[in-house]
């Protein structure tokens, strides 16, 4: 967590070009004097701190993350960045969350089933799961923009909502955001089934192959009892790629968010990388890493709840 919270800190600001200048650039339209030019460059040197060394800029911005200032934006000036991150976060959550859940789940449902029943089930499944698979999210994302949205013209193409309203909670304002929610949502979905069918019926046949399978059948336990505990099993793995799903859900929605033009955070960060903006990359980076880290301190605690032979290790 320290060596990655240093690299957010450092990696931005090894970007080439100065931030700063853009900003004085901007604002010094139409002035011809080269002095009144350099003395506002000078002013804002001297705001954001880029005058300074750069380990006493990494102090700074120690001090000022504990208080949980990030400073002000670079490329949206004068906006603070918390701000900018408070707004972006929610579409982005509200669009990656129940996405990778609804993946996660109808995957592994399909996954287990063509386990389980195999036949006919499992030959048209697979295929149509490696295909899905390795279709890149950039790619399902343009397909359903083509299909949904350009040809038959069902869903619009881009935004978070009508250009020509303004956010409130009206019902006008909610079927709008609930239209341009489901192209996003669905190529989120779409990729994600295929690589958990894949894996959960992996999982799932190489359990049922289990020695304690075979011998709970010779036993005469009921199949229904011994699938209980096969795909609890098969779930571990399953469950590990969830958390990080989740941990990392603010940069994976960057492709859907990009072709979508979606407010979330993944396009607030792209927009901050393009505008040389180090306050707010260093914020959205140290975001999706403190998620990345809370995710796998979880996992483990979640695995020791649903597997006892991890808790009976843990005791010993």
């Amino acid at each position: 967590m320290i060596f990655a919270f240093i690299l957010n800190f450092i990696l931005p600001r090894l970007m080439p070009g100065d931030p700063v200048a853009a900003i004085v650039a901007r604002l010094a339209q139409g002035m011809s004097n080269s002095t009144g030019m350099k003395d506002v460059y000078e002013q804002y040197t001297q705001l954001f701190g880029t005058n300074k060394p750069l380990y006493e800029q990494f102090l700074i911005y120690v001090k000022n993350v504990i208080h949980g200032d990030f400073g002000s934006s670079f490329s949206q000036f004068p906006r603070p960045v918390s701000d900018i991150i408070h707004s972006a976060i929610l579409w982005t959550v509200s669009l990656q969350f129940p996405a990778i859940i609804v993946g996660w789940i109808l995957g592994n449902l399909l996954g287990a089933l063509a386990a389980y029943t195999k036949k006919g089930f499992d030959k048209v499944l697979m295929p149509i799961s490696i295909f899905m698979s390795n279709i890149p999210a950039f790619g399902m994302a343009v397909i359903l923009l083509v299909i949904f949205g350009v040809e038959l013209r069902w869903f619009p193409t881009s935004g978070g909502y009508g250009f020509d309203l303004i956010p409130n909670m009206s019902l006008k304002f909610i079927w709008s955001v609930i239209v341009h929610y489901q192209l996003p949502f669905w190529s989120i979905v779409l990729t994600a089934i295929g690589g958990q069918a894949i894996g959960m019926r992996s999982m799932s046949i190489y359990e049922l192959n289990a020695d304690y399978v075979k011998y709970s059948r010779f036993m005469g336990i009921k199949d229904k009892k011994i699938v209980k505990y096969v795909f609890r099993n098969a779930m571990l793995p399953q469950i590990t790629g969830l958390a990080l799903s989740l941990g990392t859900m603010v940069s994976g929605a960057l492709v859907a968010e990009i072709i979508f033009s979606y407010p979330g955070l993944g396009y607030t960060l792209l927009n901050g990388i393009m505008g040389q903006d180090y306050p707010l990359i260093s914020a959205v980076t140290l975001i999706i890493t403190v998620m990345v880290v809370l995710a796998n301190f979880l996992i483990e605690i979640i695995y020791g709840l649903i597997d006892p032979r991890i808790k009976a290790a843990q005791t010993e």
